[in-house]
Formats: structure tokens, sequence, C-alpha cells
């Protein structure tokens, strides 16, 4: 039995609304309806990182709704208008992503690199099983670590050719401290570097509730020295190392660029170099204590002190300060550059912001902010516009402090890219 044409317009105007919640959603996800949350993030992620894989479904979709009569009633006629408004907001998405390396262009004023300055045509945006044709080899599951029972493993890519003294990089996966490993996360950005010379690391971390804090961070640590110890094995340049990670490996990069070679992080090996020459937090969690009311309520009572921490914060607060990287900033961190949506429901921007202005006003070196319109968390782990540009503006500020490092200059640009620049640049 076929549908009536009045019923076919009824449900492509249903499908309509569908498709107009994830558009709306992108724009405007929800963080404080707990049980919205959840299925909020993933919508906005998917949507606003997929854009044009959503105009794609939607036109399949309305085309054998039409074919069907769809258009015959005034409800498919409403559907058929909501839909292409729903497109028009697809486009404005898409095109806020597309213009990202205008907030890297306008945050890398002055210490762009003319070698490290193309952009990367959406095509080369290399992933793992592409590194073969991109002049890029990969070593796995190098153990470089044993304790309490486990075997920690890194990744290694790098160029092809041999060489000698070239920068490197450690990645830090996310994943709340709890979940996430090496083979995830990070490879975009790491295939991106190691086409141009770089050679780049991908670490596991003992991960909670196994691990309590600050084990993950003394296993990085850990690692930074392996690498150190490794150096000539792999034609690294131990004096510049740079680290990187998102989300949770944010946190723990941004600490890792502010507790260089603290005993306290480095039981068993305390005299080992654990300095690093620039630091990448992406999306990172800049603060255990929600001194600004920004975390969802739950995130310290539910995750860090049972999970996390194993303390409680109103017994040991100081014990939450001394995790949180905005108690950590001080004038000799090494240069910053901190990557961080607008949008994003999971580590909230006013965090981000805070932080790059605490880090910009104790530091003696860079600290640069880029704040990308529209993105929501791991929006990185597509391969959208905006992942390209951030490869691209990464590479800039990486090469950036690779030549400043050479020359040993002790001064910078006066002018610092502040967070509420950034702002304005990304919604100009």
């Amino acid at each position: 039995m076929l549908i009536s044409e009045s019923v076919v317009a009824w449900l492509f105007l249903g499908a309509s609304l569908v498709g107009a919640v994830f558009t709306l959603n992108a724009f405007v996800p929800v963080r404080r309806i707990p049980v919205l949350f959840v299925p909020s993030f993933f919508g906005s992620w998917l949507t606003a990182e997929l854009a044009v894989h959503h105009i794609v479904w939607q036109a399949i979709v309305s085309v054998l709704f039409v074919e069907l009569g769809a258009l015959s009633s005034w409800p498919g006629l409403i559907g058929m208008g909501i839909t292409l408004g729903s497109w028009l907001g697809l486009l404005v998405l898409f095109d806020a992503g597309r213009r990202t390396h205008h907030v890297f262009d306008d945050a890398l004023q002055g210490l762009a690199n003319p070698d490290a300055t193309r952009r990367l045509p959406m095509s080369q945006l290399v992933m793992p099983f592409r590194f073969g044709r991109r002049g890029v080899k990969v070593e796995r599951d190098i153990i470089y670590r044993e304790i309490a029972g486990k075997r920690l493993k890194l990744d290694v890519a790098m160029p092809l050719e041999p060489g000698e003294k070239r920068p490197a990089i450690m990645q830090i996966h996310g994943g709340a401290w709890i979940i996430g490993d090496k083979r995830e996360q990070g490879w975009p950005l790491i295939g991106h570097l190691a086409a141009n010379g770089w050679v780049c690391f991908n670490v596991n971390y003992r991960l909670s509730p196994g691990a309590t804090w600050p084990e993950h961070l003394i296993d990085l640590k850990y690692a930074l020295t392996w690498i150190r110890g490794h150096a000539d094995e792999y034609g690294v340049d131990p004096d510049f190392i740079a680290v990187t990670g998102g989300s949770a490996g944010g946190h723990l990069t941004a600490m890792m660029g502010l507790t260089a070679n603290d005993p306290e992080y480095q039981p068993g090996f305390e005299h080992a170099d654990t300095t690093v020459q620039a630091a990448v937090p992406v999306y990172g969690v800049y603060d255990f204590t929600n001194r600004l009311g920004a975390m969802l309520d739950r995130f310290r009572p539910q995750m860090l002190e049972p999970i996390i921490m194993k303390a409680f914060f109103h017994r040991e607060p100081e014990k939450f300060h001394r995790a949180s990287p905005m108690d950590r900033v001080h004038a000799n961190a090494p240069p910053f550059l901190i990557v961080h949506g607008d949008r994003d429901t999971l580590a909230p921007v006013e965090d981000a912001r805070f932080f790059a202005e605490l880090l910009g006003e104790a530091s003696r070196a860079p600290v640069i902010y880029a704040e990308l319109r529209g993105a929501q968390h791991a929006f990185d782990i597509f391969a959208s516009p905006r992942t390209a540009r951030m490869l691209d503006g990464t590479l800039r500020f990486l090469t950036a402090m690779r030549e400043r490092a050479k020359t040993a200059t002790t001064s910078l640009p006066a002018e610092r890219f502040s967070p509420a620049e950034a702002a304005r640049a990304a919604n100009s």
C-alpha cells in the first residue's frame, strides 16, 4: 500500500525538523541540562565539523521525499523551508571552519616562518594510513617504561630520510585521564609535522582509576627523559622537544610545560632534564578547582575526587590547586600556543581564556591564544577545514619557536595576542 502524499508531507516536515535541530544545536550546544549534555555534545561536534556531510544526507532525504510528493501540501512546503534554512546554517558552520586560518594568521603575526606558511590542502591532510606516501615512517609499540605491572609504550613517526638534530614533539592523548590511547589521537598533527621534518612521539601513560594523580604526569616526564636518552637513535635534537595534546592531554601538556624539573613529579629520576621548549595544549582543562564556575557541577565530585585525585577538595584543596595549570604559571614557562573552541562544552572556553591571561601576564616567553569560532571539543578528530588550518598554524608556531631557540634570542615581539583579541578576531 502506497503512503498518501499527505502523510509523506508530514514525514518530510518531521525529518526537516530533525535536521534543523542538529544545526541549531551546533550553534547553541546544551551545557547545563544533564540529560541533554551528552547527546548535545555529540550532535554539535559531529555537525560543526561535518557540516557538508549533513547537507549531503539532508539533500538525499529531501529528494526522496519530493519524489514521493512531499511538496503537494503545506506541511511539506514548510519542511522544505526549514531544510533550506538548515542548509544555510550548515554553510555558515562550514565557512567558520574554513576561515580559521585568519585566527592563526592574526595570532602568529610576527612569528611566521616563510618555510612554514603554506596552506595545507584538504587532500593532503595526513592520516595514519597515508604516511608511506608522505615520506614518513612509523615505529609502533616501543616500551619506554615498566611500572606497576604495566608496560608503557609509545609510537614514533619520523621522516623516511635519515637525519640528525631534528626537532621533536611529544603527543599526549586525551580521554578524561581514564580512557584513550596513542593509536586514536594526534595523528593528523603528527603526520603533518613528520612530513615537515619533525620526529613525533605519541605516548601512552597510566590511566585512572588504576592511576592516581600525579602518576599520569610522572609517566609522561619519564617518557620525555626516555626520548632525550634515545635522541641519537632517532636523530632528535635533545635541546628542542615540544609537547602537545588535547583535552586531558591538553591539561597534561600544560603541566609538562609548567613543572619542568620539579622533583615532586620525578620520583627516582629527580635530576633528569624534563624541560620542554614549546607547549601546544588544545581544548585543555586548566583548572581542577572550578574557580570560575564554568565546569559542570558534577565534574569535580563525580570524576576528579573519586577517580582521578582520590581526594576531597574541601579537605585537601592544595592538591587540586597544584594540579591546576592556572596555579602553576610562572615567568620561566616555555612558549605556549593555546588553542580552544568557543563552543566547547566539555572544557569551557572561559577557563582557557583566563589561563591564557594569567600565563601571558607571568611568562617572559610568547603566550599565544587562538580561539576558534564554532569549534567544539575534539574538533581535530575529523579531517575538516578547521583541522587543516590548525595543523598549519601549529607548524608555523613550532617552526618559529625552533628558530628562536636556535638563535638563542632572549626577547620576543612585545605585543601578544590576548584572549580578548582572539575572541574579537574569531567573531570578525
